[in-house]
């Protein structure tokens, strides 16, 4: 449990650390060493000094409460307290951290004293540092301060006892100048730090973003850009390798483009000659077959007027009925193969026009929707393609799925046709009717997708109906290349 909370916390932290801008990571790292090395430093200066300086202290009032001891022998011996007291406010006044002085005699009594109130009149604590025969030293904690209070005898203590006071005031002025300017020294520095800091990410975020720019136009199609290369370190190799791939990338776009072009002229040829042919069968169908079954319909009427009385009238009217049936069926079948309302009128019209000639042949009720392609005509090739990919979906739906309502969708846009027809029909396996033989129809409707670098999408579930999604590129190299023709 506590591993998984550690893993939380831990992933939590990486995820606001890698969200942070690399220049605030930058500069936060460099104004944190800079902070930290600062204090560090101040810390332990801080504390060497102040030992130093301490000791420095208690050296200075032992030295000068003996000096004090030394010159107040021949006073007391000579009971000249006036010159006593003159030799105490001398060594006050020479000796600014001196807080007082005092001397005893050998009863324990004050025979001359620099301070008022008794001793010491804010004592809260005291703390013997040296103690031995002839002398002692004590930090005295009062309101004002440390007090380093020493004692020294007098002749050896036949004069009595010479005691000062000297206070930590100066040494703690002094420590805290110091730590003030390492403090100071330490903003100086770390103000350096940052603009430093802030140079350097600069430097270092320049051809990154420079990259960056560079990935944001090839995505876009643009491989004209190429990164400028700032320095020779690991960024500008990074550089050389990327502006390498652009260029790659270039000709790779130009070979695509020119293998797009091969393609729509292909797709152009092989659509306009099975176009062609269609159209050159349903002329021979129209011109010759039709002719000929008109010519047979029309003597068989002559026959069947001229034969009155014989017995075998009624098999020339069957004979008429059939030639008839058949002329029919020729026609259907020339306008099946290249309808002359789809050059004429284009697309939606040609469809809407298939669509009512199903609806009067079969038994089902379909629905049509057309949108963006009122006032617009699509590139020949397309609109053949769009038009036999719809004419063989209904004639599979007819054939195969048994079904009672089918809803076609047309939708055209600045880039694309979408088509989908749905039905309601018993549906199928799409899995394991793509890997089976005899099913040409899905197979031409996807072929023809795919000659338009269009692709063909099915949804379908037995019992459930069936889906099918035609998407085409519109591209216009393809219709400036129709032009051209």
């Amino acid at each position: 449990m506590n591993q998984l909370v550690h893993r939380r916390y831990l992933e939590r932290f990486w995820a606001v650390a890698g969200g942070v801008n690399i220049r605030i990571k930058i500069i936060g790292i460099v104004l944190g060493l800079v902070f930290l090395l600062g204090l560090a430093v101040t810390w332990q200066v801080r504390q060497l000094l102040s030992q130093a300086m301490y000791t420095q202290l208690s050296e200075q009032a032992v030295a000068f409460t003996r000096d004090l001891a030394a010159h107040s022998t021949d006073p007391i011996l000579l009971n000249d307290l006036y010159g006593l007291h003159r030799l105490l406010q001398d060594t006050q006044n020479n000796h600014p951290n001196v807080r007082y002085v005092f001397i005893l005699d050998t009863e324990g009594e004050v025979l001359a004293h620099t301070f008022n109130g008794g001793f010491p009149a804010n004592l809260i604590s005291a703390n013997h540092v040296t103690d031995d025969d002839y002398e002692h030293t004590a930090i005295l904690m009062t309101t004002e301060g440390r007090i380093w209070d020493t004692a020294v005898p007098i002749f050896e203590g036949r004069a009595g006892t010479a005691r000062l006071g000297l206070s930590d005031t100066q040494v703690l002025q002094t420590i805290n100048a110091v730590t003030g300017q390492l403090l100071l020294t330490t903003v100086m520095v770390s103000v350096i730090g940052i603009s430093a800091a802030v140079f350097l990410t600069w430097i270092l975020t320049r051809p990154i973003l420079d990259l960056v720019n560079a990935t944001q136009a090839v995505r876009q199609g643009d491989f004209s850009y190429r990164a400028m290369r700032w320095a020779d370190d690991e960024i500008g190799k990074l550089t050389d390798a990327f502006n390498t791939m652009i260029e790659a990338l270039a000709n790779a776009d130009a070979e695509r483009l020119e293998r797009e072009q091969i393609r729509a002229q292909y797709v152009y040829g092989v659509i306009m000659a099975q176009e062609d042919e269609r159209k050159r069968i349903a002329r021979e169908l129209h011109d010759s077959t039709s002719q000929s079954l008109t010519s047979l319909i029309i003597g068989l009427k002559t026959l069947e007027d001229n034969c009155q009385h014989c017995r075998k009238q009624n098999g020339v009217v069957e004979l008429r009925s059939v030639a008839g049936q058949t002329l029919d069926d020729v026609h259907r079948l020339s306008v099946q193969l290249r309808p002359s309302v789809l050059d004429d009128l284009g697309l939606p019209e040609a469809i809407r026009r298939h669509i009512a000639d199903y609806r009067r042949r079969y038994p089902l009720n379909i629905d049509l929707a057309i949108t963006g392609m009122d006032e617009k005509r699509l590139p020949p090739e397309i609109e053949t393609a769009l038009y036999r990919m719809i004419q063989e979906g209904l004639t599979n739906i007819v054939r195969h799925a048994e079904a009672h309502t089918v809803s076609i969708c047309i939708e055209y846009s600045d880039d694309k046709v979408l088509v989908v027809i749905e039905d309601d029909g018993k549906g199928f396996d799409v899995t394991s009717v793509r890997h089976q033989d005899g099913h040409l129809g899905l197979y031409g409707i996807q072929e023809r997708a795919e000659l338009l670098a269009g692709k063909v999408e099915i949804e379908s579930q037995i019992g459930q109906g069936t889906s099918l999604f035609i998407e085409i590129p519109v591209i216009a190299r393809t219709a400036e290349l129709m032009e051209k023709r």
